[in-house]
């Protein structure tokens, strides 16, 4: 039995459009009901989460039966974690807060074994089909997609030097962080903030990457796509959640009888 392809890194590089939504919600039967809703591809986010290693996996396990990806989104560039994430079967990470072309290189370290990488051997992992997939130690360094987020002003200008660094897979554009480091917390929407990312995202594509971005706002969204993103979040579930919830009670509070 061997390896897979890895369907979404192969997507990118074939240039097919790929729709995504943010995962926030830590439990794995939300998770495998998210995947049945026809995206391409689904972040799992343990930096701004409780979700944990383990809940990870049991995400992971829910989500791999469908044809949604699973992208997992590590709390920072540490190998540790990285390592961890690979092992329990995460085929596609998206990597917060890379600054510079050092910092996308250790990233590179992290997911790819030696000599080309620093990711520590293990022959039963979950991964690797516990030993089942005999070829998995020759080719995980070409199946595992790297993404690596941009999310600074410092870091948008270091977009030429990142994309050059091989074994980045994409490049992905966080606006809300940007907005902040912008001077402009909380408006990832702002005039100034929209310019900054969808000239990123421009770049991204020039330099021969290719790009990613999240937003709920679909204007916004349209936007990047035609920018160049060929992998954008279009949702967060917690947000659509509580739209939903919310609305919902607002209706019924307005229309029910003093």
């Amino acid at each position: 039995m061997n390896l897979p392809p890895n369907p979404f890194k192969a997507a990118l590089g074939a240039g097919r459009q790929q729709i995504g939504i943010w995962n926030v919600i830590p439990n794995s039967l939300h998770t495998e009901a998210l995947a049945t809703c026809g995206f391409d591809w689904m972040l799992i986010d343990t930096e701004h989460t409780p979700v944990t290693l383990p809940t990870v996996l049991t995400m992971l396990q829910s989500v791999d039966p469908s044809p949604t990806h699973a992208v997992v989104r590590p709390g920072w560039n540490d190998a540790t974690e990285i390592k961890h994430l690979l092992d329990i079967g995460a085929r596609t990470l998206l990597v917060p807060y890379v600054q510079n072309a050092a910092e996308a290189t250790r990233a590179v370290e992290a997911v790819r074994y030696a000599p080309q990488g620093m990711r520590g051997m293990a022959g039963l992992t979950r991964a690797g089909h516990f030993g089942q997939y005999k070829d998995y130690a020759t080719r995980a360094n070409d199946e595992v997609c790297l993404l690596v987020q941009v999310e600074t002003v410092e870091a948008l200008a270091e977009i030429e030097a990142i994309a050059a660094v091989d074994g980045v897979d994409g490049i992905f554009i966080g606006p809300a962080d940007l907005a902040a480091s912008m001077g402009l917390p909380g408006q990832p929407t702002a005039p100034q903030v929209r310019a900054a990312v969808l000239d990123g995202i421009r770049r991204i594509v020039a330099a021969g990457k290719p790009a990613g971005m999240l937003t709920p706002d679909q204007g916004f969204a349209r936007e990047a796509v035609a920018a160049g993103t060929s992998f954008t979040a279009i949702g967060i579930d917690m947000a659509l959640l509580l739209t939903a919830a919310r609305g919902l009670a607002e209706n019924w509070k307005r229309d029910a009888p003093a």
